[in-house]
């Protein structure tokens, strides 16, 4: 059986061409969000998300499949495998004023274990994940990097 998909909007006061160039090319996600990532934006390419040492857990990973669609700047649609099977992700983005409307929706998860853990960390992270590109293309933030060990004990 298939749990609901996870879905999250925000607006974002950027041109919606601004907003689908970020998420559909390696440098646009590792300027926010990963390290290293590879992207081919086309139907029947691929993403490669990956990162280093990221958040409070200091999380290295990576995950990826093909793309599944890509209308510039309306929709981009990849597959990749958080949980025990892949899940698809669509990015949609609708012109809203001067700025875009950015909606992001995950469905492909099952119930058990391994889809339900996944799925629950996906939920936070999407979430998350869109607050962070919404300050990163409206002023510039980005996530810091989070100090190791030995540099919180040498207050560093």
């Amino acid at each position: 059986m298939e749990i609901p998909p996870i879905e999250h909007a925000t607006y974002i006061a950027v041109p919606p061409k601004v907003v689908y160039e970020t998420l559909t090319t390696s440098n646009g996600w590792d300027a926010w969000f990963t390290e290293g990532t590879t992207v081919d934006a086309r139907k029947g390419g691929s993403i490669r998300l990956r990162w280093k040492n990221f958040g409070a857990g200091r999380w290295t990973t990576e995950d990826g499949g093909p793309v599944i669609e890509a209308d510039p700047p309306h929709r981009f649609v990849f597959q990749w495998s958080p949980g025990a099977q892949p899940t698809t992700v669509a990015f949609d983005i609708e012109p809203m004023g001067s700025g875009a409307l950015l909606r992001i929706t995950e469905s492909g998860y099952r119930q058990g274990a391994g889809d339900l853990a996944a799925c629950i960390g996906c939920a936070v992270g999407w979430g998350e994940a869109l607050t962070l590109l919404k300050f990163y293309l409206e002023h510039g933030v980005t996530y810091a990097i989070v100090p190791d060990d030995a540099e919180k004990k040498n207050g560093s």
